[in-house]
């Protein structure tokens, strides 16, 4: 059942309750002020009647208006042509008007008002017309129900007719997203949840657009990444197998094809490694870990690195924090930092890791532009701005590192280094 017809089937319920609980009360009141009225009435005629019961003509007007005349005796005894009637006054109690006082009661639906006359006395007898009453109250209730029941229908359909037409295009524009449509947007209109609605489907258009705007910036980068190592390969393996190289050339070709099927195999590590941390089963071995020990093991293999390439590296402890972390990824984390650090150090600048109460590396390269330090760790993002003016890596280096700090519960940021290039600042929760 879709939206409009459910609105209307609650309209409609709304009004048949309030309808039916209107009409209960109102039968009531009608009736209850129905009955007072015709005793109000019926007393006023017993009392003009009192003087004047022995006119027989007061009698037949009485009688033209459906009123019972019934008689009491000195010795209170009743009697009367109606019988209902005279069944009606003694229930009441009509004997009680020879002790001078108007005696008023109900019997039934009869309404009985007897006054003292002479040595005796009478009572006037009439039905109360509720039965009338009450059948015209029934006819109106069950037109007026009929009337809001058309009326609530009316409005429902209404109502659901214009709440369900912005979600319509919503779903319309959810469904061409689906489809591979990124161009749609909702106009953001109608009641403030409905507007609020299309504004979130605009922003997740928007989000994905962007999204597979920078995979295909990214595949684009790797498809770069892998055809450069690749097509070495392949020059130099077939110059060898083409006997064109030989003797004491092998050796350097050898070298050369060496070095690019390593840079393959991280490329494909980091994308392998990337792609794992968003599964469930990836596997973290977390313990608490002194992050002193890693490190200067880390230190001692960075400082050769980066002596080789001329880079002066400093390692600057004054803390040694324990951490709640996997100490395997963690050391993944700095090499992947320190990696990234050197690459884009020239020679003769600083290179610094630094442990206090927070991990960080510092190099002294050209830096990154103010807006770029928010994106550091978007996947390919840094690879596509600055591989045409600086030695760039695989392109998924630095969002490896921040999703194995995310995984670990900690926080990364990236921001400028007093050594004149970028900081990175890893935060890990302490062990208990």
């Amino acid at each position: 059942m879709n939206l409009a017809a459910r609105i209307a089937l609650l309209c409609l319920g709304v009004a048949f309750v309030a309808v039916l609980v209107a009409g209960v009360v109102s039968t009531r009141l009608v009736l209850s002020t129905s009955q007072q009225v015709s005793r109000e009435i019926l007393r006023s005629q017993a009392d003009v009647v009192a003087g004047q019961i022995s006119n027989n003509r007061i009698e037949q007007v009485l009688e033209g208006q459906g009123i019972a005349i019934v008689r009491i005796s000195a010795s209170g005894e009743v009697s009367g042509a109606d019988r209902s009637a005279v069944r009606a006054a003694r229930e009441v109690g009509v004997g009680r008007v020879l002790g001078g006082s108007p005696v008023s009661g109900v019997s039934g639906r009869l309404n009985v008002e007897a006054r003292p006359s002479g040595a005796g006395g009478f009572a006037l007898v009439q039905e109360t017309e509720t039965g009338t009453t009450y059948r015209k109250l029934v006819r109106n209730v069950l037109f007026a129900l009929g009337i809001g029941l058309a009326v609530a229908c009316l409005a429902g359909l209404a109502l659901g007719t214009f709440l369900a037409r912005p979600l319509r295009r919503v779903a319309s524009v959810a469904h061409s997203m689906s489809a591979g449509r990124r161009d749609l947007r909702v106009p953001v209109s109608g009641p403030s949840e409905l507007a609020e609605v299309a504004a979130s489907v605009n922003s997740l258009a928007d989000a994905l657009q962007r999204s597979e705007s920078r995979q295909r910036d990214f595949l684009l980068s790797v498809s770069h990444e892998l055809r450069t190592p690749l097509t070495a390969v392949t020059g130099f393996a077939e110059s060898l197998a083409d006997g064109v190289v030989s003797g004491a050339q092998v050796a350097p070709v050898g070298t050369v094809i060496l070095d690019e099927a390593r840079r393959l195999d991280r490329l494909v590590t980091d994308l392998l490694d990337l792609a794992r941390l968003g599964a469930d089963d990836f596997r973290l071995d977390m313990a608490a870990v002194g992050l002193e020990p890693v490190v200067r093991s880390a230190a001692e293999v960075w400082h050769a690195r980066s002596h080789a390439r001329g880079v002066i590296f400093s390692l600057e402890v004054s803390s040694s924090p324990v951490v709640y972390a996997d100490a395997r990824r963690l050391r993944q984390v700095i090499d992947g930092l320190m990696e990234n650090a050197l690459r884009v150090t020239p020679a003769g600048r600083p290179v610094v890791l630094a442990l206090s109460s927070v991990l960080e590396v510092r190099d002294g390269g050209p830096g990154l532009a103010p807006e770029d330090y928010p994106v550091a760790f978007d996947r390919g993002v840094l690879h596509a701005r600055y591989q045409e003016s600086r030695p760039v890596g695989t392109g998924v280096g630095l969002a490896l590192v921040h999703g194995l700090v995310t995984r670990m519960g900690g926080t990364i940021t990236a921001g400028p280094a007093p050594e004149g290039g970028a900081a990175f600042t890893v935060t890990l929760p302490a062990a208990a």
